[in-house]
């Protein structure tokens, strides 16, 4: 089917302040509050008709760029820039395009522009080529899942890589069912009180901040385990762990190594010393996989070598630009992320070479980036979904408490657009898990999973 070709005419980049009500160290960065991005864009058919579509991401620093000289304040600014220079190259390209070709052009040309960090510098492409499509669904009165399957956003073409084949691709997007609901994979942060006796500061919100009462409360049977690189530190966190998760039945984890190991030998080392602690035979048995555990530094140059046999490895970080994984598949690494943040279209090519067989055996797996409740965590739950995952990592919902900064009456219509996926909080709707399963048949609804926009008026403009 040939796509349609859309012109984008208007961009618009927003913020909100978000404060978590939890602390969350991940690696060797604590974060505390981080500005939420918001990006606007009006988009036109070849009529001349025109939408409005919208995108959201938290600007988390110390994630995309780790380099100890800068300060998290530098790390935002980093993600402001992107937006910024991909919203002017977007705004040059003025002859209408398929959204698969404006979005890797976008991708290309913003990090020309902006060389050294391809992960800060890919942030405003992705989320300038959600809010495109979530325009463009909106305006053809299709959802997402519609629009993907009939290869209405054009993959194939020249800006197709060299390994897909354009038909075949065009094929694997047709048989892609998403489903009507998906495990939460809950984060166990390196601050986060195991049980309810290692609460020294309660947040007193009603909701759950210890993982014995994340389980009483969600039914989790997922959850993702970061550790710190130092062994008898991560030993003693994963016994206590354990033995909260005893009372969960066919739980299964998955290990984070969040880029803090600095050799194989090390994470050998922890492996065999959770192998041989009888009080983690069960904890053990349970992991899936282990993410990124070295630096993005050494990551490329470090094969895993016997790791490989022992567990399936997950490359994250180093996930940086579309051959990046090729390169990790040759170090060992069978998984990859789908992050929405990296954008939308290399998830889907991962997918598409999984199943056409250029990348047979290896897997793709969702990983959150504290997607908040609204447009950022309904468009990574429908991308997710469509992959064909039957988990997530799901953490911006346990670490801020719902819409924060939205008017009420913003809250109102996405709690009306997505009565299954939220539920009534203190202040506003709440992502809703049920016995570990988040419900997103709402998904289906017109646009790219948003069904509601937010209130743009009441934001800042980028600073």
């Amino acid at each position: 089917m040939t796509a349609p070709r859309i012109r984008t005419i208007e961009i618009d980049a927003f913020e909100r302040d978000t404060r978590l009500r939890l602390p969350f160290r991940f690696g060797a960065a604590t974060l505390e509050r981080a500005p939420q991005a918001f990006v606007r864009v009006v988009v036109a058919d070849a009529s001349g008709r025109t939408a409005i579509g919208g995108a959201a991401e938290m600007m988390v620093p110390k994630w995309f760029d780790k380099d100890p000289a800068l300060t998290p304040a530098q790390n935002v600014e980093q993600l402001r820039s992107s937006i910024r220079v991909a919203s002017a190259a977007a705004l040059e390209m003025s002859e209408p395009m398929a959204l698969f070709a404006a979005a890797r052009l976008n991708e290309l040309e913003t990090s020309r522009r902006l060389p050294g960090n391809a992960l800060a510098a890919g942030f405003g492409p992705a989320l300038i080529a959600r809010a495109a499509l979530d325009g463009y669904c909106r305006l053809a009165e299709l959802s997402f899942f519609d629009a993907v399957r009939r290869n209405l956003i054009g993959v194939g073409g020249e800006m197709l890589p060299s390994d897909i084949d354009g038909t075949a691709a065009e094929a694997v997007l047709a048989t892609l069912r998403p489903g009507t609901s998906i495990a939460a994979r809950h984060t166990i942060g390196l601050l986060d009180p195991i049980s309810e006796a290692d609460i020294a500061d309660p947040a007193h919100d009603g909701l759950p901040q210890s993982l014995e009462a994340v389980i009483a409360r969600y039914g989790n049977r997922w959850f993702k385990i970061k550790l710190s690189g130092d062994g008898d530190a991560d030993i003693e966190r994963l016994l206590q762990i354990a033995a909260v998760l005893e009372c969960v039945p066919d739980y299964r984890v998955t290990l984070d190594g969040n880029e803090q190991f600095e050799a194989a030998e090390q994470v050998d080392a922890l492996l065999a010393r959770i192998g041989a602690t009888p009080r983690l035979a069960r904890l053990r048995a349970a992991i899936a996989f282990v993410e990124q555990p070295f630096s993005r530094g050494i990551a490329m140059d470090t094969p895993l070598d016997g790791l490989a046999g022992q567990l399936p490895f997950l490359i994250d970080e180093s996930d940086d630009t579309d051959a990046a994984f090729a390169r990790a598949k040759a170090l060992g690494y069978t998984g990859v992320s789908s992050k929405t943040c990296k954008g939308i279209y290399r998830s889907l090519l991962k997918v598409i070479r999984i199943k056409t067989g250029t990348a047979p055996g290896l897997f793709v797996s969702g990983e959150d980036l504290t997607c908040q409740a609204g447009l950022a965590v309904q468009q990574d739950l429908a991308l997710v979904s469509l992959l064909g995952l039957s988990h997530v990592e799901r953490n911006g919902h346990h670490y801020v408490a719902g819409m924060q900064g939205a008017p009420a009456a913003e809250k109102a219509r996405f709690a009306a657009a997505h009565a299954g996926l939220y539920e009534p909080g203190a202040d506003g709707p709440l992502l809703s898990i049920r016995d570990g399963q988040i419900a997103i048949g709402s998904l289906a609804a017109v646009g790219y999973a948003s069904g509601a926009l937010p209130d743009f008026d009441a934001m800042e403009p980028l600073a």
